[in-house]
């Protein structure tokens, strides 16, 4: 006879406690919201993999230099320049959920080849300068149809509930995916842990290909595109928030790639961290994603979305001004370098977050949808497309100085910013 599992007495309570907690949250009842965040999670943790993989593919096995790394950054950052306006227009134009599956389908294939190239020999630093290269197109053109297909799916007034789940869990990502990218790389060689987030974009693509959310084509348009182009400018121009944002997190994005460019390089070489112990110490940044899940609502309640990014600002300038400051044997003890440099990843990763939420949720409000794919890839044209110069400068100047004073110049120009957003006018209007 079969029998059929009955829940004991006093597991009752706590399966009814979790189907409450479901259904009533209105977000959680959406079953292609949970596809969507599932898709999230998945990616996300591959991410996390393929950030730490990619690098020391590049220090370790290739002995990139200073100035290759800071080039492989830029590689990453070029097609904002190149296609963030076209991409603007693109996606005003189609269905964004077949934009989605094809950029996933790309990244999985590139990121295999990776592997591939190195059992065969083939894998170089051109090479990892072209992954990059394809990485960033599919974030330009994917991750726009991603933003824009979210705000479709959930609608506005429930973007910063998402962007608080989407948080959580990518704390939890963000906290297991280094140290186990860390043992992983130990035991296969980064070439090969890369393959974990191909695998992870092909899942996400088995999840989201049934998604029956809102995702009409939109009517067909009879402008020329350079005209819609320059209407996307413009919509952003005369909107002084956006206009505000636009200078604020180009000036962040330029740092931000910058400070990555040389981080590995500085712990693997610098403070002699393996790759175990830098996946280690990246976990602790996964804690600062996690804990800037549980800061954001309320922060953003008692300062406003500005007072928040600010306070993001102030911890990024903060890890920037450290982490170049830790001696290669602190207090005669290399774990304790290392654990100095996780400390920095913490604060890092929190403010990257209480920085980058606000900043996403505020330009889409006063969007209106018409405008919403232009407005993203405008965005983005606007704020990464300088990034590969926060690489190249990085990268030259700790190949032609050190990598510390590389770093430093990182962190002067944070300190800067910092002082500049919170001394801005228009900013201080808007808290």
């Amino acid at each position: 006879m079969i029998e059929i599992w009955q829940p004991a007495p006093n597991e009752l309570p706590i399966l009814n406690a979790f189907r409450n907690a479901l259904l009533s949250d209105n977000l959680l009842r959406n079953g292609d919201f949970r596809r969507y965040w599932s898709s999230a999670i998945i990616n996300g943790f591959g991410s996390y993999v393929s950030a730490l993989a990619l690098p020391l593919c590049a220090v370790l096995l290739l002995k990139a230099s200073p100035a290759q790394m800071g080039m492989m950054g830029a590689a990453a950052a070029l097609p904002y320049a190149l296609l963030a306006l076209p991409a603007g227009v693109f996606l005003d134009r189609n269905r964004k959920l077949p934009i989605l599956l094809a950029s996933k389908a790309v990244q999985a294939v590139s990121l295999a080849s990776i592997p591939l190239a190195w059992w065969l020999g083939l894998l170089s630093v051109p090479w990892l300068y072209a992954i990059s290269f394809i990485s960033g197109i599919c974030a330009v053109i994917g991750g726009g149809a991603e933003v824009v297909f979210l705000t479709n799916m959930i609608g506005r007034d429930k973007l910063t509930d998402a962007q608080s789940k989407f948080t959580a869990t990518d704390s939890a990502a963000r906290l297991l995916a280094p140290g186990f990218a860390g043992v992983l790389i130990q035991w296969l060689t980064a070439p090969y842990a890369v393959l974990l987030n191909a695998i992870g974009f092909l899942v996400s693509i088995a999840l989201l290909r049934n998604v029956k959310a809102n995702d009409p084509k939109p009517p067909p348009s009879d402008k020329h595109p350079l005209r819609d182009i320059h209407d996307g400018i413009l919509f952003i121009w005369r909107q002084p928030l956006l206009r505000t944002l636009a200078w604020v997190s180009g000036s962040w994005h330029m740092l931000f790639y910058g400070f990555a460019a040389l981080h590995v390089i500085f712990a693997t070489r610098e403070l002699g961290m393996s790759p175990g112990m830098l996946g280690m110490a990246q976990m602790l940044g996964g804690v600062g994603v996690l804990a800037s899940s549980l800061l954001l609502k309320p922060l953003t309640q008692r300062y406003g979305p500005t007072g928040t990014m600010k306070m993001g600002m102030t911890l990024c300038a903060l890890a920037y001004t450290v982490t170049p400051l830790i001696p290669a044997n602190l207090l005669g003890y290399p774990l304790a370098s290392a654990i100095a440099c996780a400390t920095m990843s913490f604060f890092l990763d929190c403010g990257v977050m209480l920085f980058l939420l606000p900043y996403t949720t505020m330009r889409q409000k006063v969007t209106p949808d018409a405008y919403l794919g232009r407005m993203v890839s405008t965005m983005r044209f606007l704020t990464v497309s300088v990034a590969p110069l926060g690489a190249l400068s990085a990268g030259y100047l700790g190949e032609h100085f050190n990598v510390r004073t590389g770093m430093a110049c990182v962190a002067a120009g944070g300190i800067v910013l910092t002082l500049l957003l919170a001394l801005s006018p228009s900013v201080r209007q808007k808290s």
